[in-house]
């Protein structure tokens, strides 16, 4: 007992360097509980749909406590949701929620996995799920990562037998997961796969389910008595942690969906309900009667008597003494004939091995990107913390496969450090690899079938170490790095990347010409190396006029940029197209933006998108100039209201006073204000102020959980929403004069909406109210609650759950008449 009481806060330390993005740098703790899973043979997946979606508590106690390699399997990368940190939406905010997933994995032990879905936004029926998504490709990819991954035990985290009640994301993602059950060990289904993979038929398919599932607790109570029961509120003396407590750590990390959560402690079930395979033999064991020691494989037997005694044994004092029978057991893992096991069992081996010797391995770079067929110094520090004899015999580049010889020999503590210079032989680049092709409304497009179902695109520049360990070869692979640090925050660990010698930026997205006015249009071009020169021009769409035909630039240093200027000029009559961007040097063309996510939760992500932006010849008037926005939890609305023509001022929430609202025309709350700015219940009397003395408020949507947006009358809010895009819109009302003034508002402006009319719909408000427009989705009844607006004192008040929010930035035209609409009301006379 008394091992496991050493070094109880290391844990905290490691969770530090998490979030730091620096190395892990393991623990006797953490190397003697990798000893456990390493003898352990059973793995777990858990499949839900999103991102957030997974049960962090159940993933980290099979991780932790029973010690199984468990995986979670998101169907999507939560590209359709909102961002509670940023202004990040669809794909960027789609890469946010995969790291965030990898750092939620980091800390409760299991690994990450996804398919090509694409998350569209909510959906309220699989049907229209699994239409969108195709049924058959995503099934797929469910197939394939059961081959892949092997579980013997697969849970659901929702219910493939209540259609149509819940996320329809959420019930295809269970339909799917129990389609593929026997699927993955069908030779006929999906055999392309069965080159790389090979069939697999896990042992049990489990539901997680609880109360939340069922309509009342005594329903629950009763059908409870044939679940699988585990308590799941274990405590951990080596991390000096519950098991809730490590779950709530990880699931904090989905801090774009406000998931950042206090730790709890205590006794906490889970219930899972059996849905097929093998009858289990003891219910509070989902492993009960599968073999889950060495001796499932064939010749694990040895291995096993090895490295149970080893774990027996294992002194936390001084780790290296076990290296000689580590490096014993991994020859006999290399001769193992299961390659799924021998794979696995050596990578995790390796990790022990150097944990145990106190191996440092790192290969850094001066910088933190480079270009293809470049050429890169890289710093290399190699350090032995052990009596045990070493020698770092060569090292291998994966990018050029040049080798250094050293054939050195490592002393306990003596650091050995050394540049070197290699090629980056490479046509490809290191940006998420399911953004590289244009996407459908539904699906990513991947090229590569072996990168489907990576959490992210493998890291290119690679050092491979060749090390003799007692006489034993052992390889450890290594990622090339950025390390540097900076005086105010310490040392700093990036990614390596691969990025284009040229990379070129339109700032706005889209942008909205009201008349034929030219308008100046910059260009922002960014060298990817030292002494870059070419040209840049503009692609616009048939009748856009663009002068002049491009511009030369000249840029001297490594990420240094230049800026030229366009004049665009649009058509007479209303047009919509796209602009690209196209640099040329070196005799290539260049036509990606770089665009650098930077979030102290997760490592820094460079994306590569088309430089392009949607151009829109729109007749559209307003009344007003100078509006006040109160962000919320991050949008693009403001820079879409400056596209034509308004003068946006972000205002301070905690600046509102009685006397400083006078000067704008309009305020406009962004989107979840209510829910994520507490400072607004105690200006709400200003604002509504504001408006009894004759100006213009809009209410954008709210989430209906525990908040009150303070209507100046009754007003209640729903998880109402209409999520067909192209469902009817019906006017009310033809005359008001919101829908006529400055611009007559028709059925034809909601025609090219994205991916919903809108969400968390009032379901009920007072008479003071006038509801502008009627919509449903198929088969439900008519929601009238998508535009509300009341006359309070001499100004107005309108509350809208419509998704201006994804309207405006998509170049909308239709939305942009509303809402210009919106702010002029009143103003007429």
């Amino acid at each position: 007992m008394k091992k496991l009481l050493l070094f109880i806060g290391t844990f905290f330390l490691i969770s530090i360097s998490i979030f730091a993005q620096k190395p892990q740098k393991l623990s006797t703790n953490q190397i003697y509980e990798k000893i456990q899973k390493l003898n352990f043979l059973g793995t777990a997946l858990y499949i839900a749909a999103h991102p957030d979606d997974e049960n962090t508590r159940l993933i980290a106690y099979l991780a932790n406590n029973v010690k199984a390699r468990t995986g979670y399997l998101s169907l999507t990368r939560g590209d359709g949701g909102q961002n509670l940190i940023g202004p990040e939406i669809r794909e960027l905010l789609g890469v946010i929620r995969t790291q965030e997933l990898l750092a939620a994995r980091n800390i409760d032990g299991g690994e990450q996995f996804f398919t090509r879905a694409n998350d569209f936004g909510y959906s309220k029926h699989p049907d229209e799920t699994l239409k969108i998504w195709n049924k058959e490709k995503v099934l797929s990819d469910v197939v394939w990562a059961i081959r892949t991954f092997k579980p013997d035990v697969i849970i659901n985290r929702f219910n493939h037998e209540t259609q149509g009640t819940t996320h329809g994301h959420h019930t295809s993602s269970a339909m799917l997961s129990v389609e593929a059950f026997e699927l993955a060990n069908d030779s006929t289904k999906y055999s392309a796969q069965l080159e790389n993979t090979s069939l697999w038929q896990p042992k049990r398919l489990f539901f997680n389910t609880s109360s939340w599932f069922y309509n009342d607790e005594t329903a629950f109570e009763i059908a409870s008595k044939d679940f699988t029961k585990l308590d799941v509120g274990v405590y951990y003396p080596l991390k000096g942690l519950s098991n809730n407590e490590l779950a709530a750590m990880a699931s904090s990390q989905h801090l774009c969906q406000g998931f950042g959560r206090v730790t709890t402690r205590g006794t906490q079930t889970e219930y899972l309900k059996f849905l097929k395979g093998d009858t289990l033999q003891d219910t509070n064991d989902i492993f009960s009667g599968i073999n889950t020691t060495w001796n499932r494989i064939e010749g694990g037997g040895e291995i096993g008597a090895i490295l149970y005694d080893l774990e027996e044994n294992f002194d936390f004092v001084n780790p290296s003494k076990h290296l000689s029978k580590l490096l014993v057991a991994y020859q006999k893992i290399q001769l193992l004939e299961d390659s799924h096991w021998r794979k696995i069992k050596e990578k995790q081996i390796k990790e022990i091995i150097e944990a145990c010797a106190g191996l440092y391995l790192e290969v850094s770079a001066n910088s933190s990107s480079g270009t293809p067929n470049s050429k890169i110094d890289v710093n290399f520090e190699i350090l032995n913390r052990s009596d045990v004899t070493m020698v770092l015999s060569s090292i291998e580049s994966s990018m050029d496969e040049k080798v250094f010889i050293k054939e050195a020999t490592l002393f306990n503590n003596k650091k050995m450090t050394f540049k070197e210079t290699i090629n980056l032989k490479t046509d490809q680049f290191s940006d998420p690899y399911w953004l590289r092709e244009p996407a459908a409304l539904g699906m990513y497009t991947v090229t590569d079938s072996l990168f489907i179902g990576k959490p992210e695109t493998p890291r290119p520049a690679k050092m491979n170490f060749n090390l003799v360990m007692e006489g034993v070869p052992i390889t450890i692979t290594k990622n090339v790095v950025r390390r540097y640090a900076e005086r105010d925050q310490g040392e700093i660990y990036e990614p390596f990347e691969i990025l284009p010698l040229i990379t070129t930026k339109l700032k706005n997205k889209v942008l909205i010409f009201s008349d034929e006015t030219p308008k100046k249009v910059s260009v922002v071009v960014k060298a990817g190396a030292n002494f870059i020169s070419g040209t840049v021009r503009l692609q616009a769409p048939e009748n856009w006029q663009i002068s002049p035909n491009e511009h030369t630039f000249n840029i001297e240093q490594k990420n240094d940029e230049d800026t030229v200027t366009f004049l665009v000029t649009a058509p007479e009559n209303e047009s919509v197209g796209k602009l690209k961007v196209v640099a040329s040097a070196n005799g290539k063309e260049y036509s990606k933006e770089l665009i650098e996510i930077n979030y102290n939760h997760i490592p820094k992500q460079a994306v590569l998108l088309s430089s392009e932006a949607k151009v829109v010849r729109l007749n559209i008037e307003k009344v007003g100039d100078k509006i006040g926005y109160i962000k919320g939890a991050g949008d693009a609305v403001p820079e879409s209201l400056r596209q034509i023509g308004y003068t946006v001022e972000e205002i301070n929430p905690s600046e509102i006073n009685e006397n400083n609202l006078q000067k704008y025309d309009a305020i406009v709350l962004g989107i979840r204000a209510y829910n994520v700015v507490k400072e607004l219940k105690f200006k709400q009397k200003f604002l509504l102020a504001y408006v009894k003395n004759g100006g213009n408020m809009i209410v954008q949507y709210n989430t209906n959980r525990g908040v009150d947006v303070k209507a100046p009358y009754g007003l209640k809010l729903s998880r109402d929403r209409v999520t067909d895009e192209l469902s009817e819109v019906i006017i009310l009302d033809e005359t008001h004069e919101l829908l006529n003034f400055p611009n007559k508002i028709t059925q034809e402006d909601f025609n090219g909406w994205v991916q919903e009319r809108g969400l968390y719909f009032p379901n009920y408000w007072s008479q003071e109210y006038t509801p502008l427009f009627s919509m449903k989705d198929k088969g439900e009844t008519p929601k009238l609650g998508s535009l509300l607006m009341t006359k309070y004192g001499k100004g107005y008040y309108m509350y809208t759950g419509l998704s201006f929010f994804r309207e405006l930035p998509a170049g909308v035209s239709g939305a942009y008449k509303l809402f210009a609409n919106m702010l002029s009301v009143g103003k007429g006379k």
